[in-house]
């Protein structure tokens, strides 16, 4: 396990470099993440006879995509940024990849801000294409929560978002302090687990939406027990008490309106579905704590 508790030494997070620009592992990760996403929601659309035209759901991959970049950007900008002052009075800085002449990338992104602006991205798409806004977003829920986990191996590779200070044996040290490798907890919770729900229940679903706010539901529940093993952004530390954290605030801001809506498309009474989720929740975070 040494070589693997080290792994980060024996890393360099830098692929290549094309003159002074540097190629990093993670901008691979994430281009192969976008990728994947097509090409996965493709095959299944292909696979399970969906009926939607190529042209159409072309269109709106590239509605999307622009959607998860600038929510991603934003949202990071808006929450985690400590500079946000900066960038609100500045906003050309906010997609500018040098630094005093010097190329450093674009650093600084929020899954829930992609989140935010996927659903904007798509809302706005299927209004003016005249598509149902759920049918299209259960296509896309079946590629985005694939690729997900070449994200997380992205931040994996880039040594950030960092777990917190543990002495299990597979975990790795990170500037001499051994850690959770908490992105990859992320990579598999978030993102496998979640694609073979999906999966499982593509062919089952009673209505339009399902998957997409299944998807929001295990998403959120996938991300609030991983944060109890993420470090804290350093910029913003625990908003309260030692386990609240900007990713669980947020991520349960959005559980409940997707448990809401899918309670009542689901027209169950009651809302017995929502205490259902909430009851699980409260079980995993007792048990995780």
């Amino acid at each position: 396990m040494e070589f693997w508790q080290n792994i980060y030494s024996h890393f360099n997070p830098v692929a290549f470099s094309i003159g002074d620009i540097a190629v990093h592992w993670y901008g691979i990760m994430y281009a192969l993440a976008l990728l994947s996403a097509i090409f996965i929601a493709k095959w299944f659309i292909k696979y399970d006879n969906i009926n939607i035209s190529q042209d159409i759901f072309d269109s709106y991959i590239w509605w999307a995509e622009i959607g998860v970049i600038l929510g991603a950007r934003l949202g990071y900008i808006l929450f985690y940024d400590s500079n946000t002052t900066y960038y609100l009075t500045n906003p050309w800085q906010i997609f500018n990849p040098y630094v005093n002449g010097t190329y450093v990338g674009i650093a600084g992104m929020s899954y829930h801000g992609a989140f935010i602006g996927f659903i904007i991205a798509s809302i706005l798409f299927c209004k003016r294409k005249n598509i149902n806004f759920w049918f299209i977003t259960d296509i896309a829920v079946l590629g985005v929560s694939a690729a997900y986990v070449f994200g997380r191996i992205g931040n994996f590779f880039n040594q950030e978002l960092v777990g917190r200070v543990t002495d299990v044996s597979w975990g790795i040290y990170v500037d001499g302090i051994l850690r959770h490798p908490s992105q990859l907890y992320e990579a598999f919770l978030e993102g496998i687990v979640v694609f073979l729900i999906l999966v499982y229940f593509r062919n089952r679903k009673k209505f339009d939406g399902q998957l997409a706010l299944m998807y929001g539901i295990f998403y959120t529940i996938a991300r609030i027990i991983a944060e109890f093993y993420r470090e804290p952004d350093p910029q913003i530390g625990f908003i309260a008490g030692n386990w609240l954290t900007m990713g669980i605030l947020q991520s349960g801001a959005i559980l409940l309106i997707c448990l809401t809506i899918f309670a009542i498309k689901s027209k169950l009474p009651n809302f017995k579905a929502v205490i259902f989720f909430l009851e699980s929740i409260r079980k995993t975070n007792h048990c995780t704590i």
